[in-house]
Formats: C-alpha cells, sequence, structure tokens
C-alpha cells in the first residue's frame, strides 16, 4: 500500500481562502474556543517522550479479549441500536437509518507497518461484515480515526460522507465523489433523510495527519432525529463547550464519550476520567458510553483503567452507563439494563 497516499492531501486553494473568513480558523490553522496547549504546563517534549517510552505495566491485555460477532447485515432497518468496535468506532443505527462512526478495521493507527496495533480480540469486524452505510461520519482525520485501508474497502459502501472542513480533502484524493461528501464548521447544520438534523459541534482537541498540524478541523456532532436525541463526541478535553451544548440542544437521550488515551502531561487534549462525568452533566445525557478505550495503546495508563474507574465515578454520582464487550450489539431497549464489568478479570 502506497505510504504517501495514506497521509491524504492538504486542502487546497480555494478551500484554505474560504477557511479564513470563519472566527475558529487564523494564521493558517483552525482554533480551539479556548487556549489548548499540547502540554501541561510544568512538561516538555523531551521529557514526555522519556515517560511515554519508559516501561508501564498493564498498557496491553495479556490474552484475548472477549467480544462478540453478530450478523450485522441481519438486523432490520427499523431496529434502533448500536454496536461499539472498539476505541472509537461505531455502528449507530436509529429511525430507518444507519451511521458509521470513526472505523478502523485495518489493525492498526498508524501509517508505520507494525506499530499501534490493535489488541487481540478487538478487530473482530471487517467492512464485509457491514450492511450498506448510509452516512459515514468522520470526527477529525488522525490515525485513530480516519483509517485509510478501511476507507478504502468502504468507498462503495457509502451513501454520503459527514465530515468537518479540510478532511473532505482527503476523501477527494482518495477518489470519493464529491457530491457524496457533505464538509462544514462549528455550528452548521444539515438535513439528512427521514428528518434527521445533524449539527457540527466544537471539541478540544487538535488535528492532522502529518507534520502539519490543525490544517483540517475536529469536531463532536449533535443528531436530532423524530425519536432521539444523541451525541456524538469525538475526542475533546475538558472545556466550556460541553455546557454550552448542554444548554442549546439538551437533554440527551444517549452520548458517546472518549475515555481513554488520557494523561496528566496532555491534560487538554484528552478528558480524564473525572471530567468526563462533569461533561455527562453539563451535556444532560441520560446515558452514555465510554469510548476511546480497549484497542489501541496510545497512552501510558493500563488499558482496563478507562473503563473501571469511569463506572466507579458514574455509580457514585448516579449517572447511567453503558459498557458492552466489543462488537456486543445493543439495542435501544437493553441501555437500562445492568451491563457486565468484562474487563475485571483482567486486572492486576
Amino acid at each position: 500500500m502506497n505510504l504517501i497516499r495514506q497521509f491524504g492531501q492538504f486542502p487546497d486553494k480555494k478551500r484554505k481562502e474560504y477557511f479564513k473568513t470563519l472566527s475558529n480558523y487564523k494564521n493558517g490553522q483552525f482554533q480551539n474556543l479556548i487556549d489548548t496547549p499540547q502540554l501541561a504546563e510544568n512538561k516538555n517534549m523531551r521529557q514526555v517522550m522519556v515517560e511515554y517510552f519508559s516501561k508501564h505495566p498493564n498498557t496491553t491485555p495479556k490474552q484475548e479479549l472477549p467480544n462478540v460477532h453478530s450478523d450485522l447485515k441481519s438486523i432490520p432497518k427499523e431496529q434502533d441500536f448500536f454496536v461499539w468496535f472498539g476505541h472509537s468506532s461505531y455502528l449507530l443505527q436509529t429511525d430507518n437509518i444507519n451511521f458509521l462512526i470513526d472505523p478502523v478495521f485495518s489493525g492498526s493507527a498508524s501509517p508505520i507497518p507494525g506499530s499501534i496495533k490493535s489488541f487481540s480480540g478487538s478487530n473482530n469486524y471487517r467492512v464485509a461484515d457491514l450492511p450498506a452505510i448510509d452516512y459515514l461520519v468522520i470526527s477529525h482525520d488522525h490515525w485513530d480515526h480516519l483509517d485509510f485501508p478501511t476507507i478504502e474497502l468502504l468507498k462503495n459502501k457509502v451513501g454520503t460522507v459527514v465530515c468537518s472542513l479540510g478532511v473532505g480533502q482527503h476523501f477527494e484524493y482518495w477518489g470519493w465523489d464529491k457530491s457524496k461528501i457533505i464538509e462544514k464548521s462549528w455550528g452548521e447544520e444539515i438535513v439528512l433523510s427521514n428528518q434527521i438534523h445533524m449539527y457540527y459541534t466544537p471539541a478540544r482537541h487538535f488535528a492532522g495527519r502529518g507534520l502539519s498540524r490543525n490544517i483540517s478541523l475536529w469536531t463532536s456532532y449533535v443528531l436530532i432525529t423524530p425519536t432521539k436525541k444523541i451525541f456524538l463526541g469525538g475526542d475533546s478535553g475538558y472545556g466550556p463547550h460541553f455546557k454550552e451544548i448542554g444548554e442549546k440542544f439538551g437533554p440527551f437521550d444517549f452520548g458517546f464519550l472518549e475515555c481513554g488515551q488520557y494523561n496528566e502531561n496532555w491534560p487538554f487534549i484528552h478528558s480524564l476520567p473525572k471530567e468526563i462525568i462533569q461533561e455527562a452533566k453539563e451535556l444532560q445525557l441520560k446515558n452514555f458510553i465510554p469510548v476511546h478505550n480497549s484497542k489501541f495503546k496510545l497512552s501510558l495508563h493500563p488499558w482496563y483503567e478507562p473503563l473501571e474507574t469511569i463506572t466507579q465515578l458514574a455509580e457514585e454520582n448516579n449517572q447511567t452507563i453503558t459498557t458492552p464487550k466489543i462488537g456486543e450489539v445493543v439495542y435501544w431497549n437493553d441501555l437500562g439494563k445492568n451491563w457486565e464489568k468484562w474487563w475485571r478479570p483482567f486486572i492486576v
């Protein structure tokens, strides 16, 4: 596979001229709503790299993770469900429409062969297992969210791509039809099939597939259907945008919140578990699933720590949480059940 091709393409002149008219774009880069350093104030990149490549116990599972593999093609379109594929990839079906979010099925979150490989048991589905996809939704263009090998296989299986500004350039470069791409910025609304409205909402993060950062935008989404309100969080550190989104669109029936790959060295771009509970409250989520965990080692914490910590905090704060196994089909009516803490046998 052509390595250079996987990096995608910088935004073209027409896109960049448009970006310059936006309030969240300055000096050739997209900006967060508030100051967002990449590292904590008392840290530098050398210190962080030394710590990162030091030995840290239990960052990867020692045996195959429990997982479920179901016939997704056989589920009727009128059945509302979601299935989490590990990390931030999931398939959501509601109101007779399905959405595939940030799919990574290649077994890797890096362009370098053999690096950042998926945990055993966490990569149990393939593109061939999926039904036809109405909307492919991309939160940003990092490798663990925009996976070129997966995107290549999806090309003839997807009706429409929904992505943030600059990300559409990658799809065009990879041969996707421009007419199938919806590319917007924070604050914009799109109307989809079956009276479904989707809103681009802020996140506190960054983007880029190479050395040039933030030439494309990162985003979260609000999905409002005739029957539900759902928050699709993408990657984000804690910030005032959660409360603002909750006040404008909440309460939400359900939300997908990142929980994993956090660290005190980079506390502004990935939320710490205690912040995620605050985010759920400010968003006014009735229920949520913690994603961005259990598939790749991108941080220093034990791989099971995000799920164990967030479930304990959720119980202490009377926040309803859903924690299915990877690949397990979750039907809407099952959201309120008591979920098995499937990661606990791995805790040492």
